[in-house]
């Protein structure tokens, strides 16, 4: 085998497989820099999920006319000059490949002017070559559009998502800069709709208003501590806020945006003790820190970083969040949780609950399917969680949660294949206000929504009133629901998402553990598993029953050897 030196086309093109993933990649990319050039307002637009048109226009320094052709070549950057720069870096950007990157993959038209020039720059570029360059009026500032990405290249073309989930990943990139730079005013249009308007105030508690609602930015209290080199600011929800899943969770080092499992880990710890299992608290979270205390040059997406001492950090922000939440009392909120249970119960219960222990569990029409459990005769429940029977082969011990979210699961997943959704219209309709992600989320998985029994109206803007839900999911918790659901079905394959959905509706529709329910309502929860399909498993592959034989009971009390 010989070696030999790759041709510069294929290797600009390799590089640019590195930065350039999807859409939203150019837009982190032009918004850093956006950032990066001391910018004050940054609008973005994207049209065709951004396969199209990626337009970011800003009124930042501009690019000076003669290094207007130098900033596409590669490893070209004003951000740093030598190696200790690289340990010092302060700004978002300093690799000098996004430009370059982009350009390989998309036709690419530049704008710029500096406030020294008396006209500004017009550049475009297309396969990577200069095939324009003069001079043309504008304000002080930068307009770079992306037009046409990958239209060269069907096999990373054809890899895109819809429309709408490759916006909803622009939208969240937009969206985490929004809160790392509250002080920025940020536009988002996406396929000609305004998606999100920051006001640039300053004021991170005006951002969550535009991107969680009005009632998440009040409830949210301020974090603010210093240790060592490092100071936390930000905002954190009380638990009654929280969510399926760590979409409501900003970490940013430097205001840098990054995708960092020990910075989640420590908010996830802060709430230890407040959230139930499956629960995530959602928090804004900003380290100021030395740039020396942090390695940003491990990636090319610069989204992940590496910390000098990772438990400082980590005990840092655990301590911060805590004390904040301490502070405000949050821990007295914990009775608010959703789909909580009913409290302090007994562990062991087999006669009937006194009237107000418990409230009627809905227990879901039965699926028809094979009969793979014997008959049980129920005795009573253990910890308010596991429901005791008796069957011909041995001693039964039945997940109650588990039961009837297979019991519910089976019962949607029948029900899709119906013209009409047994669906419980609301009293009063619920407001709820989307993410740009969420909302991006939604114009996909709408109509499978209807099929289970979703029924929205929008209501201007990113406003939706939610009017019916399915038969299954208590209406108190609808508006909690509908934000889990969009974070779970976010990035999900169009072959998926129904069965995605009956498996989050059926595991926040079913009885919780700690929920005490009465004889009658097991025995029926018990019959209903017998008919399910698969009754020993719930949808997440979690066993719903273990059985105890004879010969086990026997060995545990030392009837046989």
């Amino acid at each position: 085998m010989q070696l030999h030196v790759l041709p510069p086309e294929v290797v600009s093109r390799i590089a640019a497989g590195e930065v350039v993933e999807r859409p939203a990649s150019i837009v982190k990319e032009l918004v850093e820099n956006a950032l990066d050039a001391g910018a004050r307002t940054i609008d973005i637009e994207c049209r065709g999920g951004g396969a199209e048109l990626i337009c970011v226009a800003d009124n930042g320094a501009g690019i000076p006319a003669a290094h207007v052709e130098t900033a596409f070549l590669r490893h070209a950057t004003s951000k740093i000059e030598s190696l200790d720069d690289l340990v010092h870096v302060k700004t978002l950007g300093f690799r000098g490949e996004a430009l370059p990157s982009i350009a390989a993959v998309a036709d690419v038209e530049v704008s710029t002017r500096t406030a020294e020039e008396e006209s500004g720059s017009y550049l475009y570029l297309h396969g990577g070559q200069v095939a324009q360059h003069e001079r043309r009026a504008r304000a002080r500032g930068t307009t770079i559009a992306v037009r046409r990405l990958f239209r060269h290249f069907p096999a990373r073309l054809k890899f895109l998502k819809s429309e709408n989930t490759e916006n909803g990943h622009s939208a969240q990139v937009v969206s985490q800069y929004a809160l790392a730079f509250p002080s920025v005013a940020f536009s988002l249009m996406l396929e000609d709709r305004l998606a999100l308007r920051t006001p640039g105030n300053g004021d991170l508690r005006d951002v969550v208003t535009q991107l969680y609602g009005a009632e998440m930015a009040r409830a949210m209290v301020r974090v603010e501590h210093s240790a060592d080199t490092f100071v936390i600011t930000g905002l954190a929800a009380p638990a009654s806020l929280s969510r399926a899943g760590r979409s409501g969770q900003g970490t940013f080092v430097n205001q840098r945006w990054i995708r960092s499992p020990l910075l989640n880990k420590a908010i996830d710890d802060a709430y230890h003790g407040l959230l139930q299992e499956g629960r995530n608290g959602i928090a804004v979270i900003n380290i100021q820190m030395p740039p020396d205390r942090v390695d940003v040059n491990v990636h090319p997406s610069k989204a992940q970083v590496k910390f000098a001492d990772e438990q400082a950090v980590y005990r840092t922000v655990r301590d911060a969040v805590r004390q904040a939440l301490e502070q405000t009392r949050v821990a007295t909120e914990l009775h608010h949780l959703p789909y909580s249970g009913e409290g302090t119960q007994a562990a062991w219960s087999i006669g009937e609950p006194e009237a107000h222990a418990s409230s009627p569990l809905v227990i879901s029409p039965p699926t028809e399917g094979g009969v793979s459990l014997p008959p049980l005769r129920v005795l009573g429940e253990v910890l308010t969680t596991y429901i005791v029977a008796e069957g011909p082969d041995g001693l039964y011990l039945i997940d109650q949660h588990a039961a009837h979210e297979r019991v519910v699961y089976e019962t949607l997943t029948a029900r899709g294949t119906e013209e009409a959704a047994d669906a419980q219209g609301l009293l009063e309709p619920v407001p709820v206000e989307l993410s740009p992600a969420e909302d991006a989320v939604l114009g996909t998985v709408r109509d499978e929504m209807a099929r289970l029994g979703f029924s929205l109206e929008h209501f201007g803007d990113r406003t939706y009133l939610l009017r019916a839900v399915p038969a299954e999911v208590p209406g108190a918790h609808a508006a909690s629901m509908l934000h889990d659901l969009l974070h779970e079905l976010s990035g999900v394959g169009r072959t998926d998402v129904f069965e995605r959905l009956a498996i989050t509706v059926a595991c926040h529709s079913a009885v919780r553990a700690g929920k005490r329910l009465t004889p009658e309502e097991m025995r029926q929860l018990i019959r209903q598993l017998e008919r399910c399909a698969q009754p020993r498993t719930c949808p997440h592959g979690r066993p719903t029953v273990v059985r105890f034989d004879p010969g086990q009971l026997e060995r545990l009390f030392g009837r046989r050897t």
